[in-house]
């Protein structure tokens, strides 16, 4: 049962840390306190916004201090954290389900991939290391934010451990692989972006027209494999 931090964020949400470091174990715990929660919300309740370590719970103040008995003492805030903290306290959040494991075909280096050579000059490796290093391992799904669909994975093998650009690049193209420091991810649109780019995948990541409408989801792990050209369906 892990240690939990709570703290008040503002009068609409409360802040839950599970964790100081980004590991497995936090992160298997956080998604199980979101189906425990979502499995008994509250009066108020809005939505669950996970992180890393954390977990903000967002929730209406009106409606849970409609929800106390007359003549209570306590606050709205005060009623969400006791909730929380007895359903937490009380669940067993240890579980570690596995998601799905989904493929992603790269095509690395070349126009696709213009900082492969830089990150294997920066990591004393040849680009065809690199690659293999990067496809050696099965990345776990952290979260999904910045853009629709981006994924952030761990489990980056530090030695292709590369810092972002300095100066951003002002569009990166969709589909784009890319490092930052010790974290490896997918670029779903075309947006700004400092990422050291190593190849590009033509597989969809936002699908709009789809319930979800993103690929990939927290706990799934993703699978790179390197390909030598785009392949036409």
């Amino acid at each position: 049962m892990p240690v939990l931090q709570f703290r008040q964020l503002s009068d609409n949400a409360l802040f839950v840390q599970f964790s100081t470091t980004i590991n497995e174990q936090a992160h298997h715990q956080i998604q199980q306190a979101m189906i425990t929660i979502q499995q008994h919300p509250f009066p108020g309740f809005i939505e669950l916004v996970p992180s890393y370590t954390n977990l903000c719970i967002y929730y209406d103040p009106f409606i849970v201090r409609k929800s106390l008995q007359p003549n209570s003492l306590k606050t709205s805030s005060t009623k969400v954290q006791n909730y929380i903290e007895n359903l937490l306290t009380n669940q067993d959040i240890s579980s570690q389900e596995m998601g799905r494991l989904i493929d992603i075909p790269v095509i690395y280096g070349g126009e696709y991939g213009p900082d492969l050579n830089d990150v294997a000059h920066v990591n004393g490796l040849t680009p065809e290391q690199v690659i293999d290093i990067h496809t050696a391992k099965q990345y776990l799904v952290y979260m999904v934010g910045f853009a629709p669909g981006f994924p952030f994975l761990g489990g980056m093998d530090k030695r292709i451990a590369t810092p972002r650009h300095s100066t951003p690049r002002l569009q990166i193209a969709a589909g784009s692989v890319g490092i930052a420091g010790e974290q490896t991810g997918i670029y779903p649109l075309a947006t700004p972006g400092g990422w050291q780019i190593i190849g590009r995948t033509m597989t969809p990541l936002f699908l709009p027209d789809k319930n979800p409408p993103t690929l990939l989801r927290a706990g799934d792990r993703v699978r790179f494999v390197a390909i030598k050209e785009v392949i036409s369906c």
